[in-house]
């Protein structure tokens, strides 16, 4: 196979996105690159098996785990290193200023740790004059409230306080970010993609149908024009790079979106806005090869998906 063909894709925790690798893989082939896909991952026996390589890595707090991704991208000839949970995002971002000849889209670390701490993201949005959910502190609260941990994902620990006494019983308030609390609500990602000058590519705002362990089950593209500026708005104000996904959060009582939080890192979701016509994958080829990509605005409004569940088996030995 001609190197110029290949492109080796390593995944960063991608355990369960099979269905966008196979995009990944299918694409390429539609644009004459032959895709190999291989996920780093602390167990061998993961969905992501099914369609790529597995390579044992490290937990991504150890001490070494930079120099073991640096190798495993060299040895394995790697051209795209994409993270997808969010302790992976500054290891990635690390990777890329040792590894310059690689792609890596990612933002810079600063801006990786930011997003990582939910109290520092909440000051930065702030700073830069971004609309967030009314934030308190344990002295000056009102409630309903809503505690979430600061490092936390995937929705894990969130608690909705409805007195001090509650506040009072977190193990540990001041790890926790707590906000004002929207009952009547509509919950929405925006999946972006940035390119490497900063520039916003697309902007697909999907509402949130149904979540299952934080994760998006049932999703809708929905052409918000007030979405779509706001997400314009914070690229512009934050220097993020590659895809981000951005959640806003609506109240339905006083009709207004709000900013809750940005993962720069690809979503689970992002394939109902590849379905749309996001060309994610045009834009990481192209920008792997140094070809110029121009903007997608004709993405397909209201379009549906629903997920479920398929088992990859793995026989023992």
């Amino acid at each position: 196979m001609s190197q110029s063909k290949r492109i080796a894709i390593l995944m960063l925790g991608g355990a369960r996105r099979v269905s966008l690798a196979e995009h990944l893989i299918a694409d390429g082939r539609r644009m004459g690159y032959e895709v190999e896909i291989f996920s780093y991952e602390l167990n061998a026996e993961v969905p992501i098996a099914s369609v790529g390589k597995i390579v044992i890595g490290r937990r991504w707090k150890d001490a070494d785990v930079v120099d073991h991704l640096v190798q495993t991208i060299r040895e394995h000839r790697i051209d795209i290193v994409l993270p997808f949970v969010d302790g992976a995002i500054s290891i990635a971002s690390e990777c890329k200023r040792q590894l310059p000849e690689v792609f890596i889209p990612v933002s810079p670390e600063e801006i990786a740790v930011a997003m990582y701490d939910k109290a520092l993201a909440a000051e930065m949005f702030a700073q830069a004059g971004i609309a967030i959910p009314t934030t308190y502190n344990t002295e000056q609260c009102s409630y309903p409230a809503i505690a979430k941990p600061r490092f936390g994902s995937a929705s894990k620990g969130i608690t909705v306080l409805e007195n001090k006494s509650q506040l009072l019983e977190l193990p540990c308030p001041e790890d926790y970010l707590i906000q004002e609390y929207i009952r009547h609500r509509e919950e929405y990602t925006v999946d972006c993609y940035v390119s490497q000058a900063g520039e916003p590519l697309y902007i697909v705002p999907r509402l949130r149908i149904d979540v299952v362990g934080g994760e998006v089950a049932q999703t809708r593209t929905c052409r918000i024009e007030q979405l779509i500026e706001s997400s314009r708005d914070i690229i512009k104000a934050i220097p993020f790079r590659g895809p981000i996904t951005i959640q806003f959060i609506r109240d339905l009582d006083n009709d207004r979106y709000l900013l809750m939080e940005i993962n720069p890192r690809l979503g689970g979701g992002v394939v109902c806005s590849m379905h749309a016509g996001a060309p994610l994958s045009e834009y990481l080829f192209k920008e792997s090869k140094g070809i110029g990509v121009e903007e997608c605005k004709d993405w397909k409004d209201n379009l549906f998906i629903t997920r479920y569940f398929k088992e990859v088996v793995f026989h023992g030995k």
